[in-house]
C-alpha cells in the first residue's frame, strides 16, 4: 500500500503528501524512489515494524529512499527495525567475510530535504546510510538501541554535501555519527549522543577518495560514551586529506576517551602491518570542550 501511494503521488505534479496514519505496520523491503514530479512529503504517525529475520533481506537495507528533490519525511511516526535477532547473528567482528545486515533508512541521492520528527528504533545494522546526498536536513531526529546492539551506527555519511544534522538524539550500540570520505560542509548541532562510539570522522585511508573538508560539531553532549570526537584512519594504505574541522561548545559526562586521534584503525586485522604508512593530512581546531572528571586524556594512537 504504502509503495503504490508513494508511485501514485511521485508522478502527480505538484506537491503531495503521503500519509501513514497512526497504529503499528509491518512492512517489507520497500524502495520509494525519485525523481518525482514536484516536492513531497511522507508523514509516518504510526510505527512501521521491519522484517524479523535477516534472512528473508535480499539486499542490503529495509527501507531506501532514492533520487528525490524537495522531499519531507516528518509525521512523528517510528521506524522500527526489530535487530534484536540479528544483533546475536552478527559475526562480523570474527569474520570479515561475513554477510552484512541490512540498514534501516537508506537516503541515496536525496537533494534539498528535509528529515523531522520521526523515530529510527533497534535497527539491525546502521539506522541511517547517507549517500549522494547535498542540502539535506536532519532536524529533532531520535535513533534509539541498545548499548550492546553491534554496528548500528546512527547516521553514517558518504560523498556528500551540505549535510545539518541539529536538534536530535541519538543512543546507539555504534557511532553516534560517522562521516566517511567525499563528504563536505557536514554541520552537527545541539545533537545529544549516548552511550555507543561518539562522532568520527572516517575511517578514511582505505580508498582512494578520502577526503573530507567542512566540519562544524558544536553545543552538542556526549555521555556514557567510549569515546567523544573520534578521527581515525587506515595505516599503510592510501593518503587523503582532512581539513577544516571545527569542534566547539562541547559537554563530555563519563566518557573513556574524549578526543581520540587513531591513525592504526584496522577492524577485524584487514591492514597489511608491513606496508609502510601513508600521509593523512589533517587540519582541526577545539574550542571549548568541557568534561567532567570521569574523562581520561586526548589519545593519538
Amino acid at each position: 500500500a504504502l509503495l503504490g501511494a508513494w508511485k501514485e503521488a511521485c508522478s502527480a505534479k505538484g506537491s503531495n503528501i503521503v500519509v501513514v496514519p497512526k497504529g503499528t505496520y509491518s512492512i517489507g523491503l520497500t524502495d520509494l524512489n525519485g525523481p518525482c514530479k514536484g516536492a513531497k512529503e511522507l508523514q509516518v504517525q504510526g510505527t512501521l515494524l521491519a522484517p524479523i529475520n535477516p534472512s528473508s533481506y535480499a539486499k542490503d537495507s529495509w527501507i531506501t529512499f532514492a533520487y528525490i528533490d524537495q522531499f519531507k519525511l516528518s509525521g512523528g511516526g517510528t521506524f522500527d527495525g526489530q535487530g534484536q535477532v540479528a544483533w546475536k547473528q552478527n559475526n562480523c567482528g570474527r569474520n570479515p567475510k561475513c554477510k552484512r545486515l541490512p540498514v534501516s533508512l537508506r537516503f541515496d541521492f536525496i537533494t534539498n530535504s528535509v528529515v523531522q520528527d520521526v523515530t529510527s528504533l533497534d535497527s539491525k545494522n546502521f539506522h541511517v546510510n547517507l549517500l549522494g546526498g547535498k542540502n539535506l536536513t536532519f532536524d529533532r531526529f531520535t535513533i534509539t538501541a541498545p548499548g550492546d546492539s553491534v554496528n548500528t551506527d546512527g547516521i553514517h555519511i558518504g560523498h556528500s554535501n551540505g549535510i545539518n544534522i541539529i536538534n536530535s538524539n541519538i543512543a546507539t550500540g555504534d557511532d553516534c555519527i560517522s562521516i566517511g570520505g567525499a563528504s563536505e560542509q557536514i554541520r552537527i548541532t545541539n545533537v545529544r549522543c549516548g552511550h555507543g562510539h561518539g562522532i568520527s570522522v572516517g575511517s578514511l585511508g582505505k580508498t582512494t577518495d578520502e577526503f573530507i573538508s567542512g566540519i562544524f560539531v558544536s553545543n552538542c553532549t556526549f555521555y556514557d560514551t567510549d569515546n567523544g570526537v573520534r578521527i581515525k584512519t587506515w595505516p599503510a594504505l592510501h593518503g587523503g586529506m582532512a581539513s577544516d574541522m571545527h569542534f566547539e561548545d562541547i559537554m563530555m559526562k563519563n566518557v573513556r576517551n574524549p578526543i581520540i586521534i587513531d591513525q592504526m584503525y584496522c577492524p577485524w586485522n584487514q591492514c597489511n602491518p608491513k606496508v609502510t604508512r601513508k600521509e593523512m593530512k589533517m587540519n582541526e581546531s577545539l574550542n571549548a570542550l568541557s568534561m567532567d572528571k570521569s574523562a581520561r586524556n586526548m589519545k593519538f594512537l
